[in-house]
């Protein structure tokens, strides 16, 4: 596999992890979903869940086996997450290490084509779902209202990065199956 698909999601969502619908789930025959926590599910600055990301988790939790598999090693704000959110998590996970993706996978006892790695960062979610073979798909990043600007931000960087590599990531353009994944 070349080094543009390796951060080629598969879908790029164009909106934060709210936007991803029920139907979107169906039409990729997607049965599980491993989520990143930090600024795909919650700012890295919120301690907790919001009242609408809730509201999503109870709507998708029927459809889909969830899992929080985090690079972060804040266990005791990992834990109250995905306490609050009613899922198993894993932290730690040193993405785009495959390790704990595979175990999230496992115990989910779900074939990996019809699990998806969701994330807002290419380096870390996507990279890592693409060398386990996964369904990857990219979300805006959740951010905190009161914060107006961020310093540096790495993600525009490896958006950028990942573009000049060759990754399509314009919602319009990409929202189908990355065919060439394979």
């Amino acid at each position: 596999m070349s080094s543009n698909l390796l951060l080629q999601p598969d879908l790029v969502l164009g909106g934060p992890i709210l936007d991803l619908t029920p139907d979107l789930l169906r039409l990729h025959d997607l049965k599980g979903l491993i989520l990143d926590v930090d600024d795909t599910l919650v700012p890295i600055t919120s301690p907790i869940a919001s009242e609408e990301l809730k509201k999503w988790i109870a709507q998708i939790k029927p459809l889909v086996s969830i899992w929080l598999v985090s690079n972060n090693l804040n266990w005791i704000r990992i834990r109250a997450i995905a306490e609050c959110l009613d899922l198993p998590f894993m932290l730690g996970a040193a993405k785009p290490s495959r390790r704990k993706l595979r175990q999230a996978v496992e115990n989910m006892g779900l074939p990996l084509e019809h699990v998806a790695m969701v994330g807002d960062r290419l380096f870390t979610d996507v990279l890592a779902g693409n060398r386990l073979g996964m369904f990857t798909i990219l979300v805006e990043p959740m951010v905190d209202p009161r914060q107006v600007h961020r310093p540096f931000d790495v993600r525009s960087f490896e958006v950028w990065l990942s573009q000049m590599f060759g990754a399509r990531l314009h919602p319009s353009a990409q929202n189908v199956t990355n065919l060439d994944k394979n």
